[in-house]
């Protein structure tokens, strides 16, 4: 008899026992990583800005862990600024080969300039450049524009000199307060399940929704 999955037991109301979401969110991202043909890490980032307007975009998902969810931009961009105003977001995962979501929201926090500069040495040269060259989110009035600033800094630089983290790039980290799984069900009859918490050492309650 096989054993059953944390999913088998998420949508079965006889099962009762505890679930961690944050296993259950690798156990769909592994299916993810297999059936979808490009970026499972895709997620989009939802914010707030000065004048309490939603804003969304897609970004990677960079590093995961039982803190949260931490994507790395630059900081002087839209999406940085109404971060550092607004510490707090949501995020949506949506698997269109498998017919799952998963939405997560909570606080934000910046990760430490170790990580920062961890993930940044992994990145290829030309992306270390160009978050130098970047004036992320801000009017550019050709692509031979930003080429040229990458190229001025490229030849500022030794073959081997390693391009440094600037000190306007690094990373945030969604701390989760809340989970939300979501399979599709024929009909619309859905299946949903939330998880939430009061706090990050919280323990976490399970709640099935309506779909």
């Amino acid at each position: 008899m096989l054993a059953l999955t944390l999913t088998d037991r998420l949508f079965d109301d006889t099962d009762t026992t505890g679930i961690d979401p944050f296993s259950l969110f690798e156990e769909w991202f592994a299916e993810a990583s297999q059936s979808e043909p490009n970026d499972p890490n895709a997620m989009v980032l939802a914010t707030v800005d000065a004048d309490e307007m939603p804003d969304a975009r897609v970004v990677l998902l960079n590093a995961r862990d039982h803190r949260g969810f931490a994507f790395f931009t630059n900081f002087e961009s839209a999406k940085g600024a109404q971060l550092l105003a607004h510490p707090k977001a949501a995020l949506l995962f949506h698997w269109k080969s498998l017919r799952r979501q998963i939405r997560v929201r909570g606080p934000v926090e910046i990760v430490s300039p170790g990580e920062a500069d961890a993930y940044f040495a992994t990145r290829p040269r030309i992306s270390q450049l160009g978050a130098h060259a970047s004036r992320q989110s801000r009017p550019l009035a050709s692509r031979d524009e930003l080429a040229a600033r990458v190229e001025t800094l490229d030849q500022s630089l030794t073959p081997d000199e390693p391009v440094q983290r600037p000190d306007h790039w690094s990373g945030f980290r969604i701390v989760p307060l809340q989970f939300e799984f979501w399979k599709d069900g024929a009909f619309r009859l859905h299946d949903r399940a939330r998880f939430s918490r009061g706090a990050p050492d919280a323990p976490w309650t399970r709640q099935r929704l309506y779909p």
